[in-house]
């Protein structure tokens, strides 16, 4: 298949690409625009709105997406999407391809029921990010294999399909930022009324890196604060002490490295921050009920791609 052979606009009755390519494209439809696919697609869809607002449905669950909303179908499950009802328009990129095994820890927070992922939205600040990387995505598919690949592409609508391994994966690998960048930010906590904006950096300081060695101290001292009036104010309005907290994201970075990857036990424990491997084996039990190798080997040994 090429992207000669592909519609401009998706039809009710086109079927989705086939598994194992790579398709990413841009479309702005006007209000009636409506694909409807029975029996699902045999490969992930993923929208990303840029303008206007869109309706997707997956078997029983359902989002309006509006500015800023990742969303993603899996494949096999009856679904459909078109511009919302009382929508002047939907503008959106779009790709169809093979969802990477990696990508499942990041979505799986943002489950929605029968196989569809609503990640965001997204802060406003990351929408251009997003966006070019959606036309590195298309620019990379089109990629022949010589001289330099492209860095981007006009932005012109016409569909992109990746041919040769190289151009797949420098595609996916745009894809992934995308995957990245907005379960990221859509996952940051809201900010709480009232609440302390040094309490709140501190939190993103641990948030963004919760394997370093951070202590009450450095903690403090990178939000200005004097230790004790960092750990009171910090436990004041969180409910739990910065070194508890520090400890549970610690240990969320544990359980997606196991759930991601193949690095060993130890391995896990000392990228997530804890110097003990022993010790990690038994606050990784009393928070997840098993140790960590039980915790993966409940994964298959590595994540599946979600809904699969």
């Amino acid at each position: 298949m090429c992207a000669d052979g592909l519609p401009g606009t998706a039809a009710a009755a086109d079927p989705a690409p086939p598994p194992g390519l790579v398709v990413v494209g841009r479309f702005d439809q006007p209000p009636g625009y409506v694909v409807n696919r029975p029996h699902g697609a045999d490969s992930w869809l993923f929208t990303w709105t840029t303008g206007g607002h869109g309706r997707l449905r997956q078997g029983t669950a359902g989002v309006r997406a509006g500015a800023g909303h990742l969303v993603v179908l899996a494949p096999g499950t009856p679904h459909g999407y078109g511009v919302a009802p009382g929508a002047p328009h939907w503008r959106f990129w779009w790709a169809h391809c093979q969802a990477r095994p990696s990508w499942a820890p990041w979505l799986r927070p943002y489950d929605a029921g029968d196989g569809m992922y609503v990640v965001g939205p997204a802060p406003t600040a990351l929408h251009d990010r997003v966006g070019e990387a959606f036309r590195r995505m298309r620019a990379a598919a089109r990629w022949t294999g010589t001289g330099a690949p492209p860095t981007g592409t006009p932005d012109d609508d016409r569909v992109a399909v990746a041919h040769g391994t190289a151009a797949r994966e420098l595609a996916l690998c745009a894809l992934e930022e995308v995957v990245l960048l907005t379960a990221a930010s859509a996952g940051a906590p809201p900010a709480r009324p009232g609440a302390d904006a040094r309490i709140r950096r501190a939190e993103a300081l641990i948030a963004a890196d919760p394997g370093a060695p951070h202590s009450v101290r450095s903690l403090a001292a990178a939000v200005a604060l004097s230790p004790s009036r960092f750990a009171h104010l910090f436990t004041r309005q969180l409910g739990r002490s910065p070194m508890r907290a520090l400890r549970e994201a610690r240990l969320r970075h544990a359980a997606r490295l196991l759930e991601s990857t193949d690095l060993s036990v130890d391995r896990v424990a000392a990228a997530s921050g804890f110097a003990s491997p022993f010790h990690f084996n038994r606050v990784f039990r009393e928070r997840y009920g098993v140790p960590p190798g039980a915790y993966r080997a409940g994964y298959g040994g590595g994540a599946a791609p979600p809904g699969n």
